[in-house]
């Protein structure tokens, strides 16, 4: 349905392929009695056999459920991971090489086999992790109702929402959510809230009445799919249905956004082809250098070979999987559940937030906080519908709430089937209801002492509602009105000031309205209370709104959630930045931005929907450039996907929040959308990777906290993984440049090193709490290296070491045999010797290695040595694996592999101090240095 043009018939959709009902187009500008015979329905509703005829033509009505890979393609995206096609090709030319060999080498057999075991184990466990927390994130249609009132037949019947068709005639009351996109052709006091579509929390008042063309989503005789009936009851006729309303348009939008690769996504894929190349140009290389010395073809692939393995980190997808598996079960914990495994990370290098306002930074709750009595402001306590709370005054406040009470349609419902206190209808009567109770008022029994004779409802020109009510143990009915003040104040002639009714003098009047400008500038909604008594029953409107007697001001909004300004305390310590973009007016939304401190400056950028279409991108990029406080406001939801796309041009990392329809397109194309989960849209749930179950803005800090921590701890597990790969690398390099004919270490007992021996610490480093100091760093640039200089270096210093450990013993067992290099053969005791002393030093190394890693400043000793028992218990189990290669008859087989005594486990057990000790010195020179750094800045 086109945002620019009047109310079309379901056919004329751009994209739309719901056919045309019979007629023209339903247009906003055609009176209540052209409506039925333009969508070809009838004022007592469809038949049966129409009804039946038309949904077989457009279809049900509901929106289409976003398309979801099936297991097996999740499954087989396992496979497409560059390592994993590296290892699979390597698997394949093994097994070749080993129906070539003549005789065949079960070695060679078994290397193949293992190779390919490693790529299904990889794969296995990316997908159960991936699998498990997207299911966890299933949504539900929570704004499309399941039921609705029709007329069908002349007759009125409740029918499954996704059975109804256009030219049906729906029926509306207070309470129900508007099941597809209508046309109104009755309405009494009618209003509805859009907040859903256009991000507004104010209700709207409609009408049956015929009205200019114009935009369709602000047609004053058209409600829409998904927003709710506040006050007042209807009858519409449907003229959209499913996708075609202004609901599926946005959704539409949404499903056609791209999804954005994750900073982590784009790091980890430079980084596997990187290594993936340099694996396969070191193994080519040594291959060719192997092969003129005499070796055979098979012989000298199988060595390429497993210098290929040795620089291929094949542990590295499930680490990595099981690491965001583990930051998304923390996230859950803390009422974040988030869908996709990269979004954990995707947080922790957020630099902007873009924050819808109402539900997300407010209780979506009108509530009422000061009450303006005879020239003195009364506070009331107390947030939300719960009649929880005080209000400060005497009788004269009391009486002011009483009045505001009676002259409300809204209903105060309590708790039940697990849902909270809860208003039905206006939520501004709602708020009056509530500080009533907070009064002491008991509004329903007072409604039932005091019943109503006459009602005169609001309507936006007199800006006013009033009722007439009999007034117990009083021969006579008063007036009670509430309205706008200031067009309330030109109607009273008296004022109740200080319990005693007075004239409303000059000056009272200027003290009036300077306490509603005050109230206003608060940011509040401020309604005025007046009475007066009548001559009747039912007297005129006339008599009714006139004369009357200002009993005060009411001065309401909705409540920021009380740990709001902690997150964005937290949020802003960590270097991100905080854009309110929101649908509603400026005044409104600075007044929450400033309660929760987004706005603390007395003159932030307020840019409103307008002023961004008057912008080109060059103008926007400069908007977006400036370091200030930022509000865009009344935005659209094409204005929200243009800021987004702009702020990831300047290459920042960007969050969206929302709950609405509106926000779902932009919660697509951010880095990470984030939707409300009990408030949300289910537009709006479906779009965004990740959902606040508690709809906590305060939950996206500590999600950010969390997302940071697994970024440095992918960091630690990098080290961890890639300072062994040169552990592995190194003796096979130099074993060929010393002419030794035999590898050291072969291509099984790496993959046994890289699973066995290398995944659980991995895993365990992975599951490391957060440093600190973490939420006051800055966020990392988009742009930044996975392997950054600090990473390289590190794992270069803790692999070289390694690496000269393994060598020396390696050389030393063998040279103690006495003989030739060439005389060794792979059957010589002393070169399985050699071969296990090789896997086990690497394995021992790598226990202190990971104690190493925990931290990248702070000592181990002060950590902890004992703080992450995962991580001794992996260590423990990986070298408890390598007694049993060394040991086990049948692992030896396997292996080629010898026993090792009580004395060449000692040397291992020295050569793992030596790495931890270097590592704690080489940590202790860097906080020295930053030491005397900070010493020499003070002087």
């Amino acid at each position: 349905m086109p945002a620019t043009t009047g109310l079309l018939r379901p056919g004329d959709v751009p994209g739309s392929e719901t056919p045309s009902p019979e007629g023209g187009p339903v247009a906003q500008t055609l009176p209540p009695a052209d409506v039925f015979a333009a969508l070809g329905g009838d004022p007592g509703g469809l038949s049966d056999t129409e009804a039946a005829a038309r949904a077989v033509r457009y279809g049900a009505n509901e929106l289409p459920h976003a398309a979801r890979r099936a297991p097996w393609r999740q499954l087989a995206a396992q496979f497409t991971d560059l390592f994993a096609v590296v290892l699979i090709v390597a698997s394949a030319i093994t097994f070749l090489a080993w129906g070539l060999q003549t005789p065949r080498d079960s070695g060679t057999l078994q290397l193949a086999v293992a190779i390919l075991g490693v790529v299904v184990l990889n794969a296995v466990i990316g997908f159960l992790q991936e699998y498990a927390a997207e299911r966890t994130a299933e949504t539900l249609q929570a704004m499309v109702p399941h039921a609705c009132r029709v007329l069908r037949g002349g007759e009125r019947r409740e029918v499954p929402v996704r059975e109804l068709v256009p030219g049906d005639v729906v029926l509306l009351e207070a309470g129900d959510a508007v099941p597809a996109d209508c046309r109104l052709v009755e309405a009494y006091d009618l209003s509805v809230n859009n907040a859903a579509l256009t991000g507004e929390s104010d209700a709207v008042t409609r009408t049956a009445e015929a009205v200019a063309a114009g935009p369709v989503l602000q047609a004053r005789n058209a409600v829409f799919m998904g927003t709710d009936v506040v006050v007042g009851s209807a009858k519409a006729v449907v003229c959209a249905t499913g996708a075609a309303t202004e609901f599926g348009r946005i959704f539409r939008l949404a499903a056609a956004a791209p999804r954005q690769r994750t900073p982590l996504q784009r790091q980890v894929a430079v980084m596997a082809r990187r290594v993936a190349v340099a694996a396969l140009a070191t193994g080519a290389v040594l291959f060719a250098v192997r092969l003129p010395t005499g070796q055979s073809l098979v012989s000298s692939f199988v060595f390429a070979l497993g210098v290929m393995v040795a620089l291929v980190p094949e542990g590295l997808p499930a680490t990595l999987s099981v690491s965001l598996a583990v930051g998304v079960r923390r996230m859950a914990r803390r009422h974040a559940l988030v869908k996709k495994l990269l979004a954990v990370e995707a947080l922790g290098s957020t630099t902007v937030v873009c924050t819808d306002k109402t539900g997300t930074l407010t209780e979506a709750e009108m509530t009422v906080v000061a009450v303006w009595a005879g020239g003195v402001t009364h506070t009331v306590t107390g947030v939300g519908y719960a009649p929880v709370g005080e209000v400060s005054g005497d009788s004269q406040v009391h009486g002011l709430l009483r009045a505001a009470a009676l002259c409300s349609d809204a209903r105060l419902m309590p708790p039940s089937n697990h849902r909270g206190w809860r208003v039905l209808g206006d939520t501004t009567e709602g708020a009056l209801l509530v500080a009533a109770a907070k009064a002491g008022l008991d509004p329903v029994s007072g409604e039932a002492a005091t019943p109503r004779t006459a009602e005169y409802p609001f309507d936006p020109v007199r800006k006013m509602m009033s009722v007439v009510c009999a007034e117990p143990g009083v021969d006579g009915h008063r007036a009670y009105v509430k309205g706008a003040p200031h067009e309330l104040l030109s109607r009273c002639s008296d004022i109740d000031w200080q319990g005693t009714p007075g004239p409303l003098t000059g000056d009272t009047r200027a003290a009036v309205a300077a306490a509603a400008d005050e109230l206003a500038g608060q940011g509040l909604r401020v309604l005025g209370v007046a009475a007066r008594t009548v001559s009747g029953p039912r007297p005129t409107q006339d008599e009714a709104e006139n004369g009357l007697t200002l009993l005060g001001l009411v001065g309401m909004l909705d409540p920021p959630r009380p740990e709001v300004s902690a997150a964005v305390a937290a949020c802003r310590s960590a270097g991100i930045r905080i854009v309110m973009v929101t649908g509603d007016h400026p005044l409104t939304a600075e007044a929450v931005a400033r309660r929760v401190d987004i706005v603390r400056t007395p003159h932030p950028t307020v840019v409103t929907g307008d002023q961004l279409d008057a912008m080109d991108d060059h103008d926007l990029d400069r908007l977006l450039a400036q370091s200030g406080e930022l509000l865009l406001c009344r935005v659209s939801p094409e204005h929200k996907m243009r800021v987004v796309t702009a702020f990831q041009q300047r290459g920042d990392v960007v969050a969206v929040t929302g709950d609405g329809a509106n926000d779902a397109p932009a919660l697509k194309h951010a880095d990470i959308g984030v939707a409300m989960g009990a408030s949300g849209t289910d537009v709006a749930r479906e779009a965004a990777v990740m959902v606040l179950l508690d709809d906590s803005f305060a939950s996206i800090a500590v999600a950010v906290r969390l997302g940071r921590s697994v970024y440095q701890n992918i960091r630690k597990f990098l080290v961890y993984l890639f300072s062994h790969n040169i552990a592995e690398l190194v003796p096979i390099l130099a074993a060929t440049f010393t002419g030794f004919p035999l590898v050291p270490i072969s291509a099984v007992q790496i993959l046994a090193i890289d699973l066995g021996s290398d995944v659980l610490p991995a895993l365990a480093l992975g599951t490391e709490p957060p440093e600190p100091d973490v939420i006051q760093r800055p966020p990392r640039s988009r742009d930044e290296r996975l392997f950054s200089t600090d990473v390289v270096r590190r794992f270069l210093f803790l692999g070289s070491i390694q690496a000269i450990g393994v060598c020396a013993v390696f050389f030393w067992r063998v040279n103690s045999a006495g003989i030739p290099y060439s005389a060794f053969t792979s059957d010589n005791p002393v070169y399985r010797e050699a071969i296990t002393m090789t896997q086990a030093g690497i394995v021992v190394s790598q226990f202190f290695n990971a104690l190493a890693v925990r931290t990248e400043r702070q000592s181990v000793l002060r950590a902890g040595l004992f703080s992450n028992p995962r991580l001794l218990a992996a260590g423990a189990l990986g070298i408890a694996l390598m007694a049993a290669i060394s040991y086990a008859p049948p692992l030896q087989a396997v292996f080629h592999t010898a026993p090792l005594s009580p004395a060449d486990w000692a040397v291992l057990a020295c050569l793992g101090l030596l790495l931890l000790v270097a590592e704690e010195t080489r940590k202790w020179w860097l906080r020295r240095r930053k030491t005397l750094a900070e010493e020499g800045t003070h002087r």
